[in-house]
């Protein structure tokens, strides 16, 4: 796959792309867990999202956050990364203009700066958080959430407590318009140590379902004169 490097907000981003041979492709962004805590476009469950994408056709791209390897700049708690993650989407869109819908995977931090870049962007008409982490950060910006998605924990996560992941599920799950899938892995922890087979089985069958058509909403009642 090709490495490029494109233009961020706070100097060169690195980046791994797969065009699709189609012109029309949707586009899937995956974005890594915490830059100070080892996270990089590089992690195991990155990179088999990044596959997945790939497998099914979809020009993908996952990218260093600012200050993560060749990626210019310094972490800046989440608001320079949301711009990274803008500035890339920018960018494939750039280079696919017939590109009409859009797909983000965040694992950890990176689930975080998804669904923020999902309030941003319309045409993110999919995405999945794994081990997203409401205890430390704060989700309330979900107000509504604009798309239907998987959101996915381990029961035995202690830096993403399930009791913390359970409120924001139910909190999604009241929204009317969108329907939220939400998997949890038995014995996986935050890292999916051992586990990674498992989650990613349980990612691809609901991108599959997506693509297939399945897991959209219930129209809304509509209202008797």
């Amino acid at each position: 796959m090709p490495e490029i490097i494109f233009n961020g907000p706070a100097g060169r981003l690195e980046g791994r792309y797969q065009p699709s041979k189609q012109k029309n492709a949707p586009i899937a962004i995956i974005l890594h867990p915490h830059p100070q805590f080892g996270g990089t476009m590089n992690n195991q469950i990155v990179y088999q999202l990044f596959y997945m994408f790939q497998k099914r056709g979809f020009t993908t791209l996952r990218f260093n956050f600012r200050g993560i390897g060749r990626s210019q700049g310094e972490f800046d708690h989440g608001a320079g990364e949301l711009s990274d993650a803008a500035s890339a989407l920018d960018w494939v869109q750039s280079l696919h203009p017939d590109s009409k819908s859009c797909w983000v995977a965040g694992y950890s931090f990176g689930a975080w700066i998804g669904m923020q870049l999902l309030m941003r962007r319309p045409e993110i008409e999919g995405f999945m958080s794994i081990a997203p982490q409401p205890n430390i950060y704060d989700f309330s910006f979900l107000a509504p959430c604009p798309s239907s998605g998987l959101i996915i924990n381990g029961d035995a996560d202690k830096v993403a407590p399930e009791k913390d992941v359970n409120g924001l599920v139910e909190k999604l799950k009241a929204q009317k318009g969108i329907l939220i899938t939400h998997k949890t892995v038995p014995g996986a922890n935050h890292f999916f140590n051992g586990q990674v087979e498992t989650l990613m089985a349980e990612c691809e069958d609901y991108l599959d379902r997506r693509l297939a058509g399945e897991l959209t909403p219930e129209p809304a009642a509509k209202r008797i004169r």
